[in-house]
């Protein structure tokens, strides 16, 4: 396999120049999403307030906010529990077991207590090296999940906190095999998982360490808590940039049956978490995505979006869709084919999102529909002939910016056929009339006076178009008509020179000198 990144090329949309970056928004969404599992509560890391075995002895405050006097306390509080741990590890007489028990209950107890736990107390008084000792093996599981809990809160911290579990790695990982209960190694996986949340950096350690194959088979059983945390982790830990984690996870024996089998058949909570693995898996290894698309993934991504109302759930299944026809041009020109019933679901479900309240599924979708409107001609009449343009047009003229953007890219795409050997596309006439017809040129001449270099490129490509393109020389007129002229003389200076360029050379093409001589 030569290159397992992302192809660098995709879609041929308006012009040449901004063809080649579907792939490669594909792999910056996948390493800058973390911010949109935040907006979806979704978070990198988290803090363990009850256990996986669904402990309930820790108060769950309905007010996380502490006082100055509360924090003092409790860090206190904490510095002496660390202190009456490292006494009951020393112990060795009657009871010297339940007395370390007691001791790690108390000290995860402080750790649970508010949304803002006293890590760096616990830190300073020296608790990593203690609760690495009372993660050794033939340990009582009581004791070695309290530890592992305590080492997760820890972890769910700043990110100096995070790396104060460097030590306890290997224990954790090792405590994810056959020898651990479910719910020791269910901790130890949820450890692990605010770990590999906190960066590059210690992802590529866990990973070195040999965390990936036993996170994997926690994949595999139909244990719903195990594999939610499992997925959740590995998420986290294949999610890049580099792309050979991704690759690895797929090739894991049963994996691959275990991800369709929790998609098609599990409950909204654990769908999200593995919907989350495959949206990393699709956006960073051409392996993993060639892999996926020979399944009936796309199946299962639709009726998904199709029956849920989750917004946890659609957006990673929707930006698994995405990725996946984004992928490369097989999926889209031999499995999205018109007229099949998968592709008409697709449709249906992109609809739907557009459709949604929410913000990002309209952006999510209207990614998606871009990347489908690349390519033939029958899929941009697919997509021209259905319910999704109306609702285009409205969201370009109504829509805040970065939704406005991914729906000129849709609507633009629409109007071109694949390029020509003069680099210009050729056009899809009967489109490019009607959208215009329609109203979208406005929308297209705002984005040219934004000042997002991406966006002013895609309208002066559009108006590019509709000068050349529209019967009857009408185009100018049109762009007249709707300040277009004075918004790219805008770039009459400006500094970025192919923006400078592109709008020079138009108002000198058709707005020069002999400009409305006629009449």
């Amino acid at each position: 396999m030569a290159d397992d990144s992302p192809a660098s090329h995709r879609r041929d949309p308006i012009k040449s120049s901004v063809g080649n970056v579907a792939a490669q928004r594909r792999r910056q969404n996948a390493v800058t999403v973390g911010k949109e599992r935040r907006e979806s509560l979704v978070r990198a890391k988290r803090l363990c307030r009850v256990g996986p075995s669904a402990d309930g002895d820790v108060p769950v405050e309905g007010n996380d906010m502490i006082t100055d006097e509360e924090e003092f306390l409790l860090e206190a509080q904490t510095s002496s529990a660390v202190e009456d741990l490292k006494s009951t590890v020393a112990y060795q007489g009657k009871g010297a077991m339940q007395k370390r028990v007691n001791a790690l209950r108390e000290l995860r107890r402080l750790l649970s207590k508010s949304e803002f736990p006293p890590i760096e107390a616990a830190l300073k008084a020296g608790a990593i090296p203690l609760l690495v000792q009372c993660l050794s093996f033939g340990s009582q599981d009581e004791q070695l999940l309290e530890a592992a809990w305590c080492l997760t809160n820890i972890a769910a911290g700043k990110p100096e906190e995070t790396k104060a579990l460097l030590p306890a790695l290997p224990l954790l990982i090792a405590h994810l095999g056959e020898k651990s209960s479910l719910p020791v190694a269910e901790q130890c996986a949820w450890a692990l998982g605010n770990v590999a949340g906190e960066g590059e950096e210690l992802r590529n350690v866990l990973l070195s360490q040999g965390a990936l194959p036993p996170l994997a088979r926690m994949m595999l059983p139909n244990k719903g808590s195990t594999v939610r945390t499992a997925a959740w982790a590995l998420s986290n830990l294949i999610k890049g940039p580099d792309p050979k984690a991704a690759t690895e996870l797929i090739r894991v024996d049963g994996v691959l049956d275990a991800i369709l089998r929790h998609l098609r058949k599990s409950d909204e909570e654990l769908a999200t978490e593995v919907a989350w693995v495959v949206v990393y898996l699709s956006a960073l290894s051409n392996f993993a995505t060639g892999v996926l698309v020979k399944t009936d993934v796309l199946h299962l991504l639709v009726e998904r979006l199709a029956t849920s109302n989750s917004l946890q759930l659609l957006i990673p299944v929707l930006r698994s869709l995405g990725n996946l026809v984004a992928g490369d041009s097989h999926t889209t020109s031999t499995i999205l084919v018109p007229g099949l019933e998968i592709t008409d679901g697709v449709i249906k479900v992109l609809v739907k999102c557009l459709k949604s309240e929410h913000r990002v599924l309209k952006k999510e979708a209207s990614w998606v529909l871009s990347n489908i409107a690349a390519g033939s001609v029958e899929h941009k009449q697919l997509i021209y002939s259905s319910e999704a343009v109306p609702l285009l047009l409205h969201l370009l003229s109504t829509a805040p910016f970065d939704i406005r953007k991914e729906v000129a890219y849709v609507l633009g795409n629409l109007c071109v056929a694949p390029t020509g050997g003069d680099g210009k596309p050729n056009l899809i006439q009967e489109h490019l009339v009607s959208l215009v017809q329609r109203g979208c040129l406005s929308g297209f001449i705002d984005l040219v006076r934004s000042a997002d270099v991406e966006a002013a490129r895609l309208g002066l490509q559009f108006m590019e178009l509709v000068l050349r393109g529209m019967p009857s020389g009408e185009g100018p007129k049109l762009v007249e008509r709707e300040d277009g002229i004075d918004a790219m003389e805008r770039y009459q200076f400006h500094e970025n020179e192919d923006l400078r360029n592109m709008a020079n050379g138009l108002v000198d093409k058709y707005f020069g000198e002999d400009y409305g001589v006629d009449e």
